[in-house]
Parts: C-alpha cells; sequence; structure tokens
C-alpha cells in the first residue's frame, strides 16, 4: 500500500515517535490548525488529552477553570431573570394592554403663560377608532410603506432600520432620519411622554417588546392609526378622514390614503389645510414607496392623482392667538401623547404681550404688522402674527416669508468684519453697475467713500453692494445661516440688499445671537428643560461671536440708532438696531434689541402693493419705541433725525417727487415739518422705483 502523504499542514513528526514535551507541543499546535485528519474524520488529537506526563500535568487545572466558568454562567443567568421578571412586574403596572386598546378619550391642553396665568385651552378633533381589518388594504399599507416598511416582518424593533437612519444621521452630520418601528411609536404615543433621553427610549422599547408579545400586528397598527396626529388638531384616523376629505377611512382612496400617511413626517408643517402643495408633493413619495414595497403595481401607481381636499370647517378654539399657535405643536410635544387634561407653561410673557397688542394697534388702513420679541436665549416673550387674529390667524411673523431690506446688511457687515476689516475703513460710494444691474442709494446722494460705521447708520446701498462683492456672496450666506437664518438664500448681487425671502422670526434670532454674542440662538416658546450631564459638561450646541467683531457690530448696530436711518427708535438707554425697507415700500422693518430684549417689527401688505411713504426707520421705529419703553422701562427720545440722514427715515406723511427735488411731509412728536431734497440724476435700470426707500434694493 503506498504511504500517505502528509497533509500541508503537517509538520515532519509521527505522533507514535513524539516523545519529547516540544514535539508533543508542535502536534497540538498542528491539531489545532487542522482538527481534521487527512482522511476527513475528527482527528483524535484534537479531543482527547495528550497523554504524556507531562503535558497531563499542565493541562490538568482545565477542569476547575470549567467549573468556574459554569458556576459565573449560572449567576448571570439567574441575574437576567430577575432583571426580565422586574421588568414584566413594572410593564405591568405602567403599561398595561387595556389603556392601548382603550377607545380615544379627547385631548385637551391648556398653555399658560411664565407667571401661570392662562391663556388658551384648546381640545383636539378625536373620533372612533379603526379596525385595519375592516379597511382597504391600501389603506393601511401606505403607512407601513412610509414609516415602517418591514413592520410584517420584525419585531418590536427594527435593526436593520436602526443601522440604516443611524448611517445616514452620520453622513447628515445630525438626526435626520428615525428608525423607530410603529410599535415603539405606539408605546410612545399611548405609555410615554416625549423626553429625548436614553431612559425614556430604553422604556419605548421595552413597552414595544411587551405590545408585540401581546396583541397582533392588526390590533398594534390599529391602535396607532387610531392616535396618531394629523395636523390641524386632528387626532386618528377616521377623524382625519372626515377632517380632510369629508369621509370615513374605510372610503379612502389611494391618493387620500398616501397623502393622510405623509402627514407623519411633519403633521403641522404639512397639514393640506394651510400648506397643500407639501402634502401633495409627500403624497406623491408615499405612492412611490407603495410601489417599491410591493403594494401596488406601477401602472396603479402611475394612475395616482393628487388628493382633493374637503374641509370641514374647525371650530374656533378658546383664547386663540399667533403665539397659541405657533407653541401648540411643541406644548403638545412637550404633553406627551396622552389623551387626558394637560397643562403646559410657555415662555409667554403676559405684560409683554399686553404691550406688543397696545403698540401695534395704531396700525390702521390695509397695512399689516408683525412684532416678535424675544430674550437672547431664545425665548420668545410676545409676538403678534397680524392686525386682527379674528379676521386672519395667518402668522406673518413665523409664516410669511418678506424681503429683509436692509436689516440684511447685518449679514453682509459681518462677513466683512469676518475677513478682517474694521468700522473705521474706507470704501467707495459711489454708482456702480454690476452685470447691467445699477444698484442705487435711495436719496441718490454719494461721496467719494465712507467708514464702514457711516455706511451702516446711512444704510448705504451701494456700499453694501461694494462690500459682498468684496468678501464674496458665499461669505455673505454663510454668516447668514451661522446667525440662524434658514430661509433659501440667492447668492447673487442683490442679496446685499436683502431680496431672498425671510421670516421676521428668523431675522428676530439672528439679531438675537449678536446680543447672546453665541449662536445659533433657537427661538422657543416652551422653558428649557434642565440641562443634562453632559450638556453642562460640554455645550457642543453654541458658538461664541469673537469678541472683536462682536465689539464692532455692536459699534456699528448702534451707530444706525445715533446718528442714521434709525433714530426714530431712541430710548433713554443705549438701543442696537436695523432699519429696513423693500422696493416700492413694500416691506419696512426695524428689528433691535436694548435691556436684554430683542424686538423686530414688520410692517406691510397681504398682496405685497407699495405703501408710499413708508420705511423701517418710520412707523416700525416708531412701534419698537413705543413697546420697548413699556417692556424695559426706558423713556422714547423722539429725537430729530439730521438732514445727513436719508429723509425717508422720517416715518409717517407723504413722500413726493418732482422733477430732480424730493419732497416729504412729516407728522410726528415734534409737529409738521416740510423737507426738500435735491435728486442727483445717477443711472439706473428700468426696474427701479420712482420712490426708492432708505435702504430698500433697488431691484427685485
Amino acid at each position: 500500500m503506498a504511504a500517505r502523504q502528509p497533509t500541508r499542514n503537517a509538520v515532519a513528526i509521527d505522533r507514535r515517535k513524539a516523545t519529547s514535551f516540544g514535539e508533543r507541543i508542535v502536534l497540538i499546535i498542528q491539531s489545532m490548525h487542522n482538527p481534521f485528519s487527512e482522511s476527513g474524520e475528527p482527528d483524535a488529537a484534537w479531543y482527547e488529552p495528550p497523554r504524556d506526563p507531562v503535558i497531563t500535568a499542565a493541562v490538568a487545572p482545565a477542569a476547575p477553570r470549567r467549573r468556574n466558568r459554569w458556576k459565573l454562567a449560572r449567576w448571570i443567568i439567574a441575574g437576567a431573570l430577575a432583571l426580565l421578571m422586574a421588568a414584566v412586574a413594572w410593564l405591568a403596572v405602567t403599561a398595561p394592554l387595556s389603556k392601548s386598546l382603550q377607545p380615544i378619550a379627547p385631548p385637551s391642553i391648556t398653555l399658560t403663560a411664565a407667571d401661570g396665568r392662562i391663556f388658551a385651552r384648546q381640545g383636539a378633533i378625536v373620533d372612533r377608532p379603526v379596525d385595519v381589518t375592516r379597511l382597504p388594504p391600501h389603506v393601511w399599507q401606505a403607512f407601513v410603506a412610509i414609516e415602517d416598511r418591514r413592520f410584517l416582518h420584525h419585531g418590536a424593533i427594527d435593526p436593520r432600520g436602526i443601522a440604516r437612519a443611524a448611517w445616514h444621521n452620520l453622513r447628515a452630520g445630525g438626526v435626520r432620519e428615525g428608525g423607530s418601528t410603529i410599535t415603539q411609536q405606539l408605546s410612545k404615543l399611548v405609555f410615554l411622554n416625549a423626553d429625548r433621553t436614553a431612559g425614556r427610549k430604553l422604556r419605548e422599547v421595552m413597552v414595544a417588546f411587551w405590545l408585540e408579545a401581546w396583541l397582533t400586528k392588526q390590533q398594534i397598527l390599529s391602535r396607532y392609526l387610531s392616535n396618531v396626529y394629523f395636523g390641524d388638531n386632528v387626532y386618528g384616523l377616521r377623524a382625519a378622514a372626515h377632517h380632510y376629505f369629508g369621509k370615513p377611512p374605510e372610503q379612502l382612496s389611494v391618493g387620500e390614503s398616501a397623502l393622510l400617511a405623509g402627514l407623519m413626517k411633519a403633521p403641522s408643517k404639512l397639514a393640506p389645510s394651510t400648506n397643500l402643495a407639501g402634502a401633495q408633493a409627500r403624497q406623491a413619495l408615499v405612492v412611490a414607496a407603495m410601489a417599491d414595497a410591493g403594494f401596488l403595481d406601477s401602472a396603479t401607481a402611475r394612475a395616482v392623482q393628487p388628493a382633493v381636499l374637503h374641509l370641514r370647517p374647525v371650530p374656533a378654539a378658546i383664547g386663540s392667538s399667533w403665539f397659541a399657535d405657533w407653541v401648540l405643536p411643541a406644548a403638545r410635544d412637550r404633553a406627551g401623547g396622552g389623551y387626558t387634561e394637560q397643562s403646559v407653561q410657555t415662555t409667554l410673557d403676559s405684560r409683554l404681550q399686553r404691550a406688543a397688542d397696545a403698540a401695534t394697534a395704531q396700525v390702521g388702513g390695509n397695512m399689516q404688522v408683525a412684532l416678535v420679541a424675544m430674550k437672547p436665549d431664545g425665548r420668545v416673550v410676545a409676538m403678534v402674527g397680524g392686525k386682527d387674529y379674528g379676521a386672519s390667524s395667518f402668522n406673518r411673523a413665523t409664516q410669511a416669508r418678506r424681503q429683509p431690506g436692509s436689516t440684511f446688511k447685518l449679514f453682509v457687515y459681518l462677513a466683512a468684519l469676518r475677513a478682517g476689516m474694521t468700522p473705521d475703513d474706507r470704501i467707495a460710494d459711489t454708482p456702480l453697475t454690476l452685470n447691467g444691474w445699477s444698484p442705487a442709494n435711495a436719496d441718490r446722494h454719494y461721496q467719494a467713500s465712507l467708514t464702514l460705521r457711516d455706511a451702516f447708520a446711512r444704510s448705504s446701498n451701494v456700499v453694501a453692494v461694494r462690500l459682498a462683492q468684496k468678501v464674496g456672496p458665499e461669505a455673505v450666506v454663510r454668516a447668514a445661516r451661522d446667525l440662524g437664518i434658514t430661509s433659501p438664500l440667492s447668492a447673487d448681487p442683490s442679496l446685499a440688499l436683502g431680496t431672498s425671502g425671510v421670516t421676521l422670526l428668523e431675522l428676530t434670532r439672528a439679531y438675537a445671537a449678536i446680543a447672546a454674542s453665541a449662536y445659533p440662538v433657537v427661538p422657543h416658546g416652551l422653558p428649557d428643560p434642565p440641562p443634562g450631564w453632559l450638556d453642562r459638561l460640554w455645550d457642543w450646541h453654541h458658538h461664541g461671536i469673537d469678541q472683536r467683531q462682536h465689539a464692532m457690530l455692536l459699534d456699528l448696530l448702534s451707530s444706525t440708532v445715533k446718528k442714521g436711518t434709525g433714530r426714530g427708535a431712541a430710548l433713554s438707554t443705549q438701543v442696537f438696531g436695523k432699519t429696513g425697507t423693500t422696493q416700492d415700500n413694500r416691506d419696512a422693518i426695524f428689528v433691535g434689541f436694548a435691556g436684554g430684549l430683542v424686538t423686530a417689527v414688520w410692517i406691510g401688505r397681504d398682496d405685497n402693493q407699495p405703501l408710499p411713504g413708508m420705511a423701517g426707520g418710520g412707523l416700525p421705529a416708531h412701534i419698537w419705541r413705543s413697546f420697548m419703553a413699556q417692556a424695559i422701562g426706558a423713556t422714547p427720545l423722539g429725537q430729530k433725525v439730521p438732514k445727513t440722514v436719508d429723509p425717508d427715515a422720517l416715518s409717517t406723511g407723504l413722500d413726493a417727487i418732482f422733477g430732480n427735488t424730493r419732497f416729504g411731509l412729516d407728522i410726528g412728536q415734534d409737529g409738521v415739518r416740510i423737507t426738500t431734497t435735491p435728486r442727483l440724476p445717477v443711472p439706473r435700470s428700468d426696474d427701479d422705483s420712482a420712490h426708492d426707500d432708505e435702504d430698500g434694493p433697488d431691484n427685485d
């Protein structure tokens, strides 16, 4: 018989002839690398202890070690069982299944001001729970496709979904996607509050396992659809179907089901009653997700049309206000998903709100007004979203994107300071043309050059455009983003004059960042919860403004009120602020801070028609001064505007141009004042208005 050839891992040592200690060790190592013999059978040397006395003595302690390991394992198993029993007991008490199966009780929420006074009490629109087994399949499939596609195949949690969300969030540099299953969402809605803590998340997972252990997938989905929020203060699928489409959920079409499912991402923001375009865009994503999940074939998906609303009128809530509407979604989140009456304290200051209402009451005619008052840390203490809430609940302070005019120049000058310039640096104040566009100073007055301080105070348009070109539009956009502007911005030459629309709340938070010398400032209407130990140890959310740059910004902002277009806002205390007026006097704004309070005032028309003679240094500055005098206990100064300042800063009255002369009539605390200002002819584009304001852009 031919001799057996050694395997590739074999060594030139015969097991039967190995006698030395070293040779036996080599054989053991060989068997560890190749536990099977050449024939494919397990090698006995791998399983049987060596018979050499030396080796036997060396491995003798292995048996006691195995006994110790088994003893430790028993202790671990016993501890795990004890923890499991404790968890079951806790779940039985805190998460009784009967609670998840109870009919929905109408939720009610009471909002109180910081001093405890009630200013709003509202209840939700609710209806009977739904049973998914009685719904058309496409109804519940729409929610599963967009919220938890693997709902029918995973347990309480979805490790694959968690990993995917973690990867996407890591790439995005923040939380952009969640990995919670529908069962987890139900556990949070019914049993837990909305605290964003690790402890609450752990309880959520435990309750989710509890629900999965005792309820079927159909029962879990039914409870979820019966509890979830659909915007417009509507809770539950049945109530949402009646509210938005005037029909029961059993009659919803594919498109209607997809639209309702799409609201889950941001129900308040996407509510079709106020954002139909956004809701329909989200509907298209849901339909695509249904097709991708296999719930719809491609032909059916293509045939789905945008859902058409049949809204039911919503009864007016008691004590409604613009602030209440704005803070309500956050208040409901803070109150949790329960349906018992809740009371939530807000940051609203009752005294300041009354002062804001009184100050804005002087706006008449077809004009609208908005006001936001905020502490430098982001606490909103007063809000006015229009002239009459009863006539229009649209919040012009938080929802309307209007051109900010020269209030946007704050970001231009911040970018310039970041580039190394100072308020004493000089820059040309002469007409210029960029790609056929000729920005012009509103009063048509120019000088050879101005310091940045004087240019900011006078609100020179050509200087702002030159600065933006010098530092680059991208640097201006970056400065605006740092201070909290989130609206889309066009990085073109006219950006320096505030041609991109923003909300008044965004402007207020940006100026609050200067008041706080830190950014970003996050506007909020609920008191901040106590910071966790990690937040106290390391606050990575905020960035301080360079002290030198901050001092120079304050220098610029104070010059506007001391000797510039903002003189109408002067108080007995130091004031920092900026005026803004857009083309054809369509928007007039003053935003500033004093005495630890940041306030912005806007005046305009809903139809965006011009307001001849209106300017940011006029009525908005007067409203700001009136409110701030009451708010911080200061005295209005009402100083006259010097002749070197653009006459449009004189608020009220009439303004007209005849030939090369501008005539102005102002009625103020100092009496009636008539002004005449010669106008110098300068190159201008066809879009230049005949009544350019003191700091507004000449082109859209």
